[in-house]
C-alpha cells in the first residue's frame, strides 16, 4: 500500500505546534511495509482540505488523517471526508457512552457539541480512543482506505499502535517489513562523508542508503525491505561492515545513540571515573554527560575555570605555564586535564580551553579550541579550528570532547 499522511490544523501551519504525528506514523508504517511517499499539512478549511484529499487520491491508496475530530466548529475533518466520498455520519453508541462516562467521572457538565465527537463514517471500523474522547475510524471505499485519527499525540499514538496498525495489516495483506538502521558520524561533514562512500551510494538497491545531517551529527540511514525483520537485518549487516571499513573512524553510534549517551555507556561499562575542567565551555561538557541515566557511577565532578585566577588558584595550574604558552594552548588544555584528574582522583580528566569568539582571545583567533584528555598513563591533546557563532563554538567544543573521549574509550576497549 502507498500511504499519504494528512495533518489537519491551522495551528500546525502557524508554527504553534510541531507535527510530530507524521514522524511517528511514518516510522510505524515502515515496520509493516507500507510506503509513505507524501506528508501534507492543511489548515482547518473544508475547501482546502477537499482539494488536498483529491490530490492525495491520485497518488495513494491509503489516506491517513490526523486532527479535526474534536467538538468545535473548526473540527471539520470527518464532515469534509464524509461529504467527499458520499458517506453519512452516524453516532457510535460505544463512543458516546465513553464520552458521557468521562464527564460523569470528572464532574463536569457535558455540552451538546461534545456529542459531535461520537460521530463516525457509516460502515467504518471504529478505533477506540482510550486516552481521549473522539474515536478514530477506517473505511475502504473504491479500493482506497480513509483512516481518521485524533490530533493530540497522547491520544493518537496509542490508538495507532493498538488499533490502527492491526487494522492496516489486515487490509494490506503484505507480509513485507521495512527495517532501518541509522549510523551516526562525528568529525566529518555531510559532503565529505558522501564522497568517501560514493561507491556504496551508487550501488544501492536494497538496502537503500540516505545521508542526513543534523545540528550535532551526520547520519546515514540504511533501509531494507524483506519478508521478516531478521531477513532485513541480514541485508543491512554487509553495508554496516563496509561502512566501518571505509569510514569507521568517524562512526560513534547507531539509531538512538547520542554522543553523550555513547560516552556514558562506555564509561559505565568500563567502570571508569571522569572529571572535567572547563574554560570556554563553562560546564557544557559536564552538563551533557550529566543528562545520561546512571552517569553518577562515573562522573565525579567538574570545575569551571573561566579566568586565569581560577585556573591557577582554584585548580592549581602553574602560572608559569600560562605565562609561557597562554591560556589557549595545548599545554593549558593538558594541564587542565591532568590537574582536574588529580583533584577529583578520577581515571580520566578532561580540559577544555579556547577562544569562543566573536573576538580573539589571548592572541588566538575566534574558534581556536584545545581539548586535553588525561589518563593514568598518558595525556593527549586535540586542536579544533571552529567557525561558528560564539555559542555554537562552545557547544561543538563540548561535543568534540565527547567524541574524542568515545574514540579513546573504544580504543582502550579493543586492547583488552
Amino acid at each position: 500500500m502507498r500511504a499519504e499522511i494528512i495533518a489537519v490544523g491551522s495551528e500546525l501551519l502557524l508554527g504553534q505546534i510541531t507535527n510530530t504525528n507524521a514522524k511517528f506514523m511514518s516510522s510505524q508504517l515502515a515496520v509493516i511495509g507500507i510506503d509513505v511517499y507524501y506528508q501534507t499539512v492543511v489548515g482547518d478549511n473544508p475547501a482546502r482540505l477537499e482539494e488536498v484529499i483529491q490530490i492525495a487520491e491520485g497518488r495513494a491508496d491509503l489516506l491517513i488523517f490526523s486532527g479535526g475530530l474534536g467538538p468545535t466548529k473548526d473540527d471539520l475533518t470527518k464532515e469534509t471526508i464524509a461529504r467527499h466520498i458520499g458517506v453519512e455520519l452516524e453516532s457510535n453508541n460505544q463512543a458516546l457512552l465513553s464520552i458521557q462516562a468521562y464527564f460523569e467521572r470528572t464532574g463536569r457538565p457535558m455540552t451538546e457539541n461534545n456529542k459531535k465527537q461520537a460521530l463516525v463514517l457509516k460502515g467504518s471500523t471504529v478505533l477506540e480512543n482510550r486516552f481521549g474522547m473522539a474515536p478514530g475510524m477506517a473505511l475502504a471505499v473504491n479500493n482506497r482506505t480513509y483512516m481518521l485519527l485524533p490530533g493530540p499525540p497522547h491520544e493518537m499514538e496509542p490508538m495507532f499502535r493498538d488499533e490502527a496498525l492491526p487494522c492496516l495489516q489486515s487490509l494490506s495483506g503484505s507480509q513485507e517489513v521495512i527495517v532501518s538502521t541509522v549510523v551516526k558520524f562525528f568529525g566529518i561533514g555531510e559532503a565529505e562523508l558522501e564522497y568517501k562512500v560514493r561507491d556504496l551510494l551508487e550501488a544501492q538497491t536494497n538496502p537503500t542508503i540516505a545521508p542526513l545531517a543534523s545540528k550535532d551529527a551526520v547520519t546515514l540511514r540504511i533501509t531494507a525491505k524483506a519478508q521478516s525483520a531478521e531477513a532485513a537485518h541480514s541485508l543491512i549487516e554487509p553495508v554496516l561492515s563496509e561502512l566501518h571499513k571505509q569510514v569507521g573512524e568517524y562512526i560513534y553510534g547507531t539509531d538512538e545513540d547520542t554522543l553523550s549517551s555513547k560516552a556514558a555507556s562506555l564509561l559505565i561499562s568500563a567502570g571508569l571515573s571522569i572529571s572535567a575542567a572547563e574554560s570556554l565551555t563553562a560546564g557544557l561538557f559536564t552538563g551533557l554527560l550529566a543528562e545520561e541515566p546512571g552517569i553518577s557511577a562515573s562522573l565525579r565532578g567538574g570545575m569551571t575555570v573561566y579566568d586565569v585566577q581560577a585556573k591557577t588558584e582554584q585548580l592549581g595550574l602553574d602560572p608559569k605555564l600560562i605565562e609561557t604558552y597562554g591560556t589557549v594552548s595545548a599545554q593549558c588544555a593538558e594541564g587542565l586535564a591532568e590537574k582536574i584528574r588529580e583533584y577529583f582522583q578520577t581515571d580520566i580528566g578532561i580540559g577544555l580551553t579556547g577562544a569562543a569568539g566573536p573576538d580573539t582571545h589571548d592572541g588566538k583567533p575566534a574558534g581556536t579550541v584545545w581539548i586535553g584528555l588525561a589518563f593514568k598513563d598518558r595525556t593527549k591533546t586535540y586542536q579544533l579550528r571552529l567557525s561558528g557563532s560564539r555559542n555554537t563554538n562552545r557547544l561543538r567544543a563540548a561535543n568534540f570532547a565527547l567524541y574524542y573521549l568515545i574514540r579513546e574509550l573504544e580504543w582502550a576497549k579493543s586492547q583488552n
